[in-house]
């Protein structure tokens, strides 16, 4: 980055400093004469939606290209499923056995974060929610392993700070969903999916869709917990009632551990999206 402008137009930001120091007349305090881009309840009108979510995808994209950052192994999960050690804290008896996943994202995140280093932080940077749980764990495996990591928050009605383990520079805050969601999946170079709930799944089949339809490369697609996976979704009966085809079951893969996902990534073909959907050409 430089400070040389290439623009001779006056600094933008030179303007809203200078505007601020204007004499405090009746007119210099009518909102009509804020500038529109500093003017908070300007932008937020009805109106200016297209506006807002133009800046949401852009202020992110910037700061990664600042950051030069170009691939992330992208982590999905359950704010609700403890560390370990506080699991006797746990809402119910399987949350408290769920905690075992909290390592296992840590670990993953340590392992993918090594790699990343190796490439100059680069690629294979985590991205994670920002939030508790599993979101928590991811971060934490990549600040443990001495590399940088991001979190993607969402304005929740209650109030939630990102968990401490976000690199900072790369903490992110989105009221649109579906900007959150398009930043999750840009950069993916592999998906991993902890057991969770609504969010979860919500991310987790949005994410298969895309690969599914041809609108996404095949990346990785890791659902840590086959028991989990397999007792709360019946992925064969989906396939049985043709709804989706056997081939979609081949879309993702089953792990247990975070090396045996960190073995798929290493050992993954690149492939390109696909040009037809099975069972609905």
């Amino acid at each position: 980055m430089t400070d040389e402008r290439l623009s001779v137009f006056r600094d933008a930001q030179f303007d809203q400093t200078t505007a601020r120091g204007v004499p405090d007349t009746p007119q210099s305090r009518s909102p009509s004469y804020r500038l529109a881009f500093s003017d908070e309840e300007f932008m937020c009108r009805d109106e200016l939606r297209p506006v807002r979510l133009q800046l949401e995808l852009l202020k992110p994209q910037l700061l990664l290209e600042d950051r030069r950052i170009e691939s992330t192994i992208v982590l999905f999960g359950g704010a609700r499923i403890p560390d370990p050690v506080h699991k006797h804290n746990a809402r119910t008896e399987t949350l408290a056995e769920l905690s075992s996943f909290y390592e296992v994202a840590r670990e993953f995140s340590r392992l993918m974060t090594v790699k990343a280093l190796a490439c100059g932080n680069r690629e294979y940077v985590i991205a994670t929610g920002g939030g508790p749980g599993v979101m928590e764990a991811g971060n934490r495996g990549a600040h443990e392993a001495g590399g940088i990591s991001l979190g993607l928050s969402i304005v929740l009605p209650h109030e939630q700070a990102p968990n401490k383990y976000v690199t900072p520079e790369l903490s992110f805050n989105f009221h649109y969903f579906a900007i959150r969601k398009m930043h999750f999946l840009m950069r993916a170079r592999a998906i991993g999916v902890f057991p969770g709930g609504f969010g979860t799944m919500d991310e987790m089949f949005e994410s298969l869709t895309l690969i599914q339809t041809g609108r996404m490369k095949r990346v990785p697609f890791l659902l840590f917990g086959r028991a989990f996976w397999e007792k709360v979704i019946n992925w064969q009966a989906l396939a049985d009632a043709g709804t989706i085809s056997d081939e979609d079951l081949t879309l993702f893969r089953f792990v247990d551990s975070a090396e045996e996902a960190v073995e798929i990534i290493e050992n993954w073909e690149p492939a390109p999206p696909r040009d037809v959907v099975p069972g609905r050409e």
